[in-house]
């Protein structure tokens, strides 16, 4: 997640081009840390964003392949803030994290981003993250919204360094030019023309945004209620 997204959840405010305004967490301070980090699993695209119209990031732990992401270094009280967010409901609450410690995942709820995950440990710490209940098998492709596929990027651009090199051995896959849903398709062109940000914020690598995409990032999923 690009930085400045994040600190919209951590000490409230609207992300540019988003929909809505987050409140924030009871402890606004940034992370303690953040590092770049590679997952197992592989992104997917799926449902409906009311934040960004369009098709929303998941992560499928179980998936072959790989995911670059980030990690932030946060207190157990700001990531119940943050995922209260992303579930719709009130910071200030405790968030059960033993399901998950204890067994790699949990479901919290039917919503969207109300199954934690945790995909390992980073220097002792365990690493947790929320997506879909569902798998990126059940998917139906749906592509994002290009203000929401900038601020992807400029989130791996930040974390990792990106520029415009070889992608393909970071995030193998398909073919670019591959249906994002019944409604919307991404072609090479408009992930060139969606990829673009302000140069203040040199965005990533068009070939690197690609990568992600045929990388299984086109795919959307049936399950899930919208919360």
């Amino acid at each position: 997640m690009h930085a400045a997204r994040l600190a919209c959840y951590l000490s409230g405010g609207r992300p540019p081009g988003g929909a809505r305004t987050y409140p924030g967490c009871r402890d606004p301070r940034p992370p303690a840390r953040t590092l770049p980090v590679t997952l197992p699993g592989r992104l997917y695209f799926a449902l409906e964003s009311a934040v960004w119209t369009g098709g929303m990031a998941f992560y499928d732990p179980f998936d072959p392949g790989t995911m670059p992401a980030r990690a932030y270094l946060v207190t157990v009280e700001q990531f119940a803030d943050v995922a209260a967010q992303e579930m719709h409901r009130e910071p200030g609450g405790e968030l059960d994290l033993s399901g998950v410690l204890s067994g790699g995942r949990a479901v919290l709820g039917p919503g969207r981003y109300e199954t934690l995950v945790c995909p390992g440990l980073l220097e002792g710490r365990p690493v947790l993250t929320f997506t879909a209940g569902c798998r990126s098998a059940e998917a139906e492709l749906n592509a994002p919204s290009a203000g929401y596929l900038r601020h992807l990027s400029a989130g791996l651009r930040e974390a990792h360094g990106w520029g415009c090199g070889a992608a393909r051995s970071t995030w193998p896959g398909g073919p670019v030019r591959r249906a994002c849903g019944r409604r919307r398709m991404w072609r090479a062109s408009a992930v060139r023309r969606a990829a673009r940000v302000r140069r203040a914020s040199r965005g990533v690598g068009v070939s690197r945004v690609r990568a992600v995409l045929r990388a299984g990032g086109e795919r959307g999923c049936r399950a899930g209620v919208e919360v």
